[in-house]
């Protein structure tokens, strides 16, 4: 599965959950399309390749296809995510409750301010970043949201491959790139800089394609 087709697939899963949830039990490509993006016949492709068939008219059950694309994707047990740097976006991703639906939960942050990891008041433990290796095994992490200055990016990236992380978003304005680990795995890194993507926006805004 190349990387358009799984992000399809993923927009497809997300809104399966959000028919299941107003009480839908069937589902047409036509609708899948709407909420991914795309045609219906790129639905019925895609589908046709993970060789996940329906009913001409009567189209697919969606817990049916919940449970057979939550497996493609690896679905299943609830999937642990920690933060590095409890800054403001830090915050607004451990308040954010919409990953829950999508198997996703963070269970822990991490920051240098005593201020930030004495907290009481965290809806999620924060601990100091001298624990990271500790938390990490102890709650089995392999994915990390990192979310601190630019001066401490790289650092970061490095104690957290360290103590066995092997997936990476990174929103700090510095570009991580994968590098293997002393156990020979080559980690998972997606970098999100918020500016530049901004910057095209008003690009395109400003220069539209014809």
């Amino acid at each position: 599965m190349n990387n358009d087709m799984l992000i399809r697939v993923t927009r497809y899963y997300r809104a399966l959950n959000r028919l299941r949830t107003i009480g839908l039990e069937k589902v047409f490509a036509h609708n899948l399309a709407d909420a991914a993006g795309v045609s219906a016949a790129v639905v019925r492709k895609d589908f046709s390749q993970l060789e996940i068939h329906g009913q001409k008219r009567g189209g697919y059950e969606i817990t049916d296809l919940i449970e057979r694309i939550g497996s493609i994707l690896g679905k299943g047990d609830e999937q642990h995510v920690i933060v590095v740097g409890c800054g403001r976006i830090g915050k607004a991703l451990m308040h954010y409750s919409g990953f829950e639906s999508d198997g996703i939960r963070i269970v822990a942050g991490f920051d240098n301010d005593p201020l930030v990891y004495s907290d009481p008041s965290q809806p999620i433990p924060v601990y100091p970043m001298s624990r990271l290796e500790e938390v990490i095994g102890a709650l089995k992490v392999d994915v990390a949201i990192i979310t601190v200055p630019e001066s401490a990016a790289t650092d970061t990236y490095s104690d957290l491959l360290a103590a066995g992380i092997t997936g990476v978003m990174n929103f700090s304005p510095v570009t991580l790139k994968p590098v293997r680990t002393r156990d020979g795995i080559m980690p998972v890194v997606h970098n999100i800089n918020i500016g530049l993507e901004l910057e095209q926006i008003f690009y395109e805004l400003k220069f539209p394609k014809e």
